[in-house]
């Protein structure tokens, strides 16, 4: 019994996940898995679209709200995206919400080099409500993700309109989207970390 008990609290399943943990960023600090619920660790290890989980789990409708949208150019090369600097690129930052409970759910951000993604992907991304995960499931490419960190991130200025509805504290991950051997982009999905995401419409 006693082999059995420290087996279990020895054990990583995101050990061999997670392709650079080591090299994640000075503010993203490690989080103690058994301190998280269930859903929060399925967060990180979901492979599908996360809009789609939520709403499974939470039984309710999750809008997209997009925060901001720009076209920058990299002002340096960028290793993640093997992109030089000089690349064109979309900074993009969102919300995921529920439309019944009004609960913010996600709060990511993405940096996209629109030259490598199909025109489907690029016209949804100027839509209000577009969802980067349905944009790749309807574009019909084979893609798959990297996932590269994960932790515990406290982000002292938020912008206004979130700042307003969650706390500072996220648990977060972040990946980069594959196709065709070419990164695509590099996303952030940063988890409120003030509730455990019961439904609140029921």
């Amino acid at each position: 019994m006693t082999t059995v008990q420290n087996t279990t609290q020895t054990f990583d399943p995101l050990r061999n996940l997670f392709l650079a943990q080591d090299e994640r960023p000075a503010h993203v600090e490690a989080v103690n898995l058994r301190a998280l619920t269930p859903f929060q660790r399925a967060l990180l290890v979901i492979d599908g679209t996360v809009t789609k989980f939520i709403e499974a789990y939470t039984m309710e409708p999750v809008a997209v709200e997009r925060l901001s949208q720009t076209t920058i150019t990299l002002d340096a090369p960028h290793p993640w995206l093997a992109a030089d600097a000089g690349t064109r690129a979309i900074s993009r930052t969102v919300l995921l919400v529920g439309e019944y409970s009004r609960t913010v759910y996600a709060y990511a951000a993405s940096l996209i080099l629109p030259d490598r993604v199909g025109a489907h992907v690029q016209a949804g991304l100027q839509t209000e409500g577009g969802s980067l995960g349905r944009l790749l499931l309807g574009d019909q490419v084979e893609s798959y993700r990297d996932v590269l960190w994960y932790g515990h991130e406290e982000i002292p200025t938020l912008p206004h309109t979130l700042a307003q509805r969650v706390g500072r504290t996220f648990l977060t991950r972040t990946y980069r989207i594959i196709a065709e051997g070419h990164p695509l982009m590099m996303i952030t999905e940063r988890f409120p970390l003030e509730h455990d995401f019961r439904p609140r419409h029921e």
